[in-house]
C-alpha cells in the first residue's frame, strides 16, 4: 500500500482526486474507478475499503476508536469520499444540463479521456501474452454488450434505490465500466439524479447504504483478483475501457424512443454513425473540429494527471 498521507497538501490532493472520481461517476459511460487508477490511489482505496470489516467493528465496540480509524485508513477515506460526494452533489445539475444541451461535446471529451485511460492501464501489463490478449478481448466484449443494451425505466420504489446502489457501486470502482450507465440500464439514473438535485435525503440515504453494502462485498472480490491474477485483471480492465467507447461515440442516430415516468420522450435505442451522416440525418452541425479538440483535451488531461501523480 502507498504511504499514508500525513500532510495538509496530501489531504488536499486526495480530496481533489476524490472530486475527479465523483465528477466521472455522474456521467454515464465514465468510471470513477478509472480516475482512481490514473491518479494512483486505486490499490490504496481497495485496501482501505476492504479493512472496513469485523476487526474494525470489534475495535469500535471495545472503545478503540483511534485504532479502528487507523485500521481503515480513515483520513484517506474521509478525504477521498469527501471530495467524491462534494463533486457529485455540486456537479449533478451541471452534468444534467450539459448532457441535455451539449451531448456531443461531453461525449467527445470523455472519448479522448477513455482512450488515454486504456493506454495507461494497458501499460500496467508488463508482457502481453495470449492469456492477456484473450482477457482484454473478453473485457471489451462484456463492455460492448453492456453498453449496447437498452435503458429501462424502472418504477422508483424506495427499496429499489438500495438495490440500484449496491449493483451500480460495483461498476463505479471498476475502471472502464460506468456505474451511471448501470443505473441507466436499471432505469434508475434519472430517479437518483432527481433525488440528488431535490435534496431528497431519505432516498439518497437508501442509495448510499446500498452503495456501502455493495462496496464491502465487491471490493474484497476485486482485491482477491488483483492479488492472484494482477496482470490478467489489468488486461481485462483495459478491455472494459475499449468496449465502453461504444457508449461514448459522440454522433448517434435515435432508432427508437420511449416516454419516461415524467411524460418526457427519451431515446431508447441509438446507433453510432459518422459525423457526415449525423449532419444529414439530424440537420445539425456535427461540430467535428470542436469535438476533436475536446477529445484531445481529454487525452492530454490523463497524461497531465499521470505526471502530477508521480511527482512525489
Amino acid at each position: 500500500m502507498s504511504k499514508v498521507a500525513d500532510s495538509k497538501r496530501d489531504y488536499i490532493w486526495l480530496f481533489f482526486k476524490g472530486a475527479g472520481m465523483g465528477a466521472a461517476d455522474v456521467v454515464p459511460g465514465v468510471s470513477g474507478g478509472t480516475i482512481a487508477f490514473i491518479t494512483g490511489i486505486y490499490a490504496r482505496l481497495l485496501a482501505a475499503i476492504k479493512n472496513v470489516n469485523v476487526a474494525a467493528l470489534q475495535m469500535v465496540l471495545k472503545g478503540k476508536i483511534k485504532d479502528a480509524w487507523a485500521h481503515v485508513d480513515g483520513n484517506f477515506l474521509l478525504a477521498v469520499f469527501g471530495g467524491l460526494f462534494t463533486s457529485a452533489l455540486s456537479l449533478a445539475k451541471i452534468i444534467t444540463y450539459l448532457l441535455d444541451n451539449h451531448q456531443q461535446l461531453v461525449w467527445s471529451f470523455f472519448f479522448g479521456l477513455i482512450i488515454a485511460s486504456f493506454v495507461y492501464i494497458a501499460k500496467q501489463v508488463e508482457r502481453w501474452q495470449l492469456k492477456h490478449i484473450a482477457s482484454c478481448v473478453i473485457g471489451a466484449l462484456i463492455a460492448l454488450v453492456i453498453t449496447s443494451m437498452s435503458p429501462a425505466e424502472a418504477q422508483a420504489q424506495p427499496w429499489f434505490y438500495f438495490v440500484a446502489g449496491s449493483i451500480a457501486i460495483c461498476a463505479m470502482i471498476l475502471p472502464g465500466i460506468s456505474g451511471s450507465f448501470i443505473l441507466l440500464l436499471l432505469g434508475m439514473y434519472g430517479h437518483v439524479l432527481n433525488a440528488v438535485n431535490d435534496r431528497d435525503f431519505a432516498l439518497v440515504g437508501l442509495f448510499l447504504i446500498g452503495c456501502v453494502c455493495g462496496l464491502m462485498m465487491f471490493s474484497r472480490f476485486l482485491s482477491w483478483l488483483l492479488a492472484r491474477f494482477e496482470q490478467v485483471t489489468f488486461a481485462l480492465l483495459s478491455g472494459f475501457l475499449i468496449g465502453s467507447l461504444n457508449m461514448l461515440w459522440p454522433w448517434k442516430k435515435v432508432v427508437t424512443t420511449y416516454v419516461n415516468s415524467s411524460g418526457i420522450e427519451k431515446p431508447l435505442m441509438q446507433k453510432n454513425i459518422s459525423p457526415m451522416e449525423f449532419t444529414q440525418v439530424t440537420g445539425q452541425d456535427a461540430q467535428l473540429l470542436l469535438c476533436s479538440v475536446l477529445a484531445v483535451v481529454g487525452l492530454m488531461l490523463i497524461l497531465a494527471l499521470d505526471k502530477l501523480s508521480h511527482k512525489d
